[in-house]
Parts: structure tokens; sequence; C-alpha cells
């Protein structure tokens, strides 16, 4: 046999350069090898920094994002030294830095644009870098901005109400063109959002009356608040009633004080103990004197956490008068230590939907001295009792109705979305 031919052997082709490797953007973060998705959650106040309920609300979505594995990112306003950060178990990302309220405690329009400008400046660069961004919608531009600025990324946005407006509480809130143009700006922003969130029934019956096919999940917000395991029915011989608050108008602290000189004159030895400041302060230590209840109330500014729990275990009842509540969690703190609350009904406050008349307090009619005055009486005379129904409606409420289950279903949802 002929032998088979060599083939000719084909020239080697020439190597490529190494192409350089581009450097990492530092605002884009690296994809993490685990499934969870990336949060952000996104709020222009920080607890402990503030103190109020949404606050706490914020951080603890975020602390339990995080005991998922997610990784965290909570993008606010710059509120501490930039070498003193405040100790969280997820990243601070501070994206503005000013004032948001006026004297009279309302936010002001400008801070609320130059915030939603910061986010939406964020949220820009980082596109791609977040699976999930729950934005509070106080104030709503903060939706319309990472809204727009994530606009065609595979992002699923949380837009969070603490509370939804009518039109009539927004003009009394802001005036007649502010009021208009915030209660616009909410009708759009509750079509924006992939999933909504809420605080209470009250708030999610209010969007859906605008966006009647909307399925917002409502927060489990009662295991906020940690268990007392010392807590205790019994009370101090000396009966006092505690308000816990900051001194604004819609607290309506300042109706307070003809209340309690009503309630004085079934329990004589009744004292008030005021707990907060505000632009209302002035105001009602003025009342106080000029009603003569001098030496029945004792107004104690700020105090320090210990205090406040002692004040609180040692109350016969705990009194918010509010108007405006998207949830009121004070009730809910109170009732830790088996203190009851009494709460005014009304068309703004979703406290009301915490207390049942009779198990862990009274809802009182109106802030009306006599009504008001006879809820207080009502709870002070009911004694240990009340106290004890208010402690086992505590158990039986942060089981039932715990934030880390919604936090699981907002997952659930963030992931049925994707999956279509």
């Amino acid at each position: 046999m002929k032998p088979r031919p060599t083939r000719p052997t084909r020239p080697t082709r020439p190597t490529r350069p190494t192409r350089p490797t581009r450097p990492r953007s530092p605002n884009r973060r690296p994809r993490p090898s685990v499934a969870e998705p990336r949060v952000a959650v996104a709020f222009d106040c920080l607890f402990p920094v503030n103190t109020g309920g949404g606050e706490r609300v914020y951080r603890r979505l975020a602390e339990l994002f995080v005991e998922r594995g997610c990784p965290v990112d909570y993008v606010t306003r710059r509120q501490w030294a930039a070498e003193a950060p405040p100790a969280a178990s997820f990243s601070l990302v501070p994206v503005w830095r000013g004032d948001i309220y006026d004297a009279g405690g309302t936010r002001t329009p400008r801070s609320a644009v130059a915030f939603a400008w910061a986010l939406f400046r964020h949220f820009l660069r980082q596109r791609g870098s977040y699976d999930v961004v729950v934005v509070s919608t106080l104030p709503v531009l903060n939706l319309f901005a990472v809204r727009l600025a994530l606009l065609g990324t595979h992002a699923f946005v949380v837009a969070d109400w603490l509370e939804v407006w009518p039109w009539p509480k927004w003009r009394q809130y802001a005036g007649a063109m502010s009021g208009a143009i915030a209660f616009l700006l909410q009708s759009v922003g509750i079509r924006l959002g992939d999933l909504h969130t809420v605080n209470s029934e009250f708030t999610g019956a209010r969007l859906r009356r605008y966006r009647r096919r909307a399925q917002p999940v409502t927060l489990g917000l009662v295991d906020l608040v940690g268990d007392e395991p010392g807590a205790t029915t019994e009370r101090p011989a000396d009966p006092y009633l505690l308000f816990v608050g900051r001194h604004i108008a819609d607290k309506r602290l300042i109706d307070l004080v003809p209340a309690l000189r009503e309630a004085r004159s079934r329990i004589p030895a009744l004292r008030a103990v005021i707990v907060g400041t505000g632009p209302e302060t002035p105001r009602v230590v003025a009342r106080v004197g000029a009603l003569g209840l001098d030496s029945a109330v004792d107004v104690r500014g700020r105090v320090s956490d210990e205090d406040l729990r002692s004040l609180v275990q040692g109350a016969r009842v705990l009194v918010n008068p509010s108007r405006r509540e998207g949830f009121g969690l004070v009730v809910v703190e109170a009732a830790t230590f088996g203190t009851p609350s009494v709460v005014v009904a009304g068309p703004d406050n979703a406290a009301a939907e915490l207390v049942v008349d009779g198990v862990n307090g009274y809802v009182a009619a109106s802030v009306a001295p006599v009504e008001l005055g006879a809820a207080i009486v009502r709870a002070v005379e009911a004694g240990e009792p009340l106290r004890r129904s208010t402690l086992d409606w505590f158990q039986r409420e942060r089981v039932s109705h715990g934030l880390g289950a919604s936090v699981d279903e907002i997952l659930a949802r963030y992931r049925s979305a994707r999956t279509r």
C-alpha cells in the first residue's frame, strides 16, 4: 500500500494580546454568590437617631431581610459624624444631609425634593445593583425618584404607605395649592409600585379606594416591640396617666389637659406625666397653668430609655389623643408592660384599630373633656383585671401579627413576579 501523504501543518494562529482588566466602578456592588435578593430600604430617617414609629419599622425590615440572608443597603440622610455611624447589621448609605421639618414639625417641600433628587441619583448610579427596593412614600416623591431611576431594570419596587390621605386632609395639612399637588402625586404614586405595603387595614382600605385591584401586604408590626419578661400588673399607689410623643398639633396633647381636669373630678389623686418635646410644648405648659394643674402635671421632656420603661411600667393608662396615626406603635409598647391605652376615634387614626374596649383600653369618641376624661376614668378604675387583659392581648397579637411573616410574604411576592 502506498503511504498516505502527510497533511501540511497549519500555521499557528498568533496569540491575541491579553485585554487589560477593566477596573470595577466604585459605585457598583459585586453580585453576591447567594441566592437571596439584594435589598435596598430608602427612608430619610433612621432609628435610633430618630425615634418615630416609621423609623422603627424600616430599621426592623432591614434587619429581618439580613436575617434571611439578603445583603441590605439602608439609603438615608446623614445625621451623624462620618467617623461614627450608628451600629447596624446592614450597610448605611447616606445620600443627603439636611433638616426635613419646619418649626411646626411639618415636613418641608424643599427637603422632600432634595432627598428625592438624592435618591434618584443614587439609584441611577446603582442600576442593576438591587433586586428589591423598599421605599417609603413619606414623602411620595421618594417613590417617583426610585421608580424613574430604575425604569427598565429588573428591580422589584415595594412602595410602603405609612398613611394614605384623602384630599381634605392634604388641604388641611399643607394648604390648598401644596395639598392639591401632594394629593395628585399620591394618587399617581399608588399606581407605580410593583407591590404596596401598609401598616394597617385602615390604610389598606384607603389605598384600594384609589386602586381597586391593589393587593397590599399589611405589615404585622406588633412584634416590633420586644417582650418584657419582668412586666407586672402591679402599680404604685400614686396613680398617673402617661403621654409619650412629639408635641405637635396633630398629637392634640393640649386637649389632654382639660380632660385630665375632668378625670380628676372623679379621681382627685390622678396626675399626668408628659414625655417628649416639640413646638406645642409652650402652649401645653401655659394651658396647665391656666387650668391650675401645675401640681398635677409633670412635663419631663425627653427621657432615657430606662426612665421611659419605668414610667410606662408604673402608669395606670397611656393616653394618646392623636388625630393622625399610621399605626400607633406606642399603644403596643405600653401593652408589653400591661399598661392599657386610651385613644380617640377619627378618620385618620389607625391606632384606634389596636384598642379593643375593655380588653386593652378604651376608644374615646372625641377629645372633648367629658368624653376623653370619662375614657381615662374607665381605664384607671378598671384596675388590675384590665392590665392582665392588656398583657394577654399583647402576647396573642405578637404571635399572630409579626413583621417577620410580612417580610417572608414580600420575598414570596418578589419570587412569584420573577417567574412570570
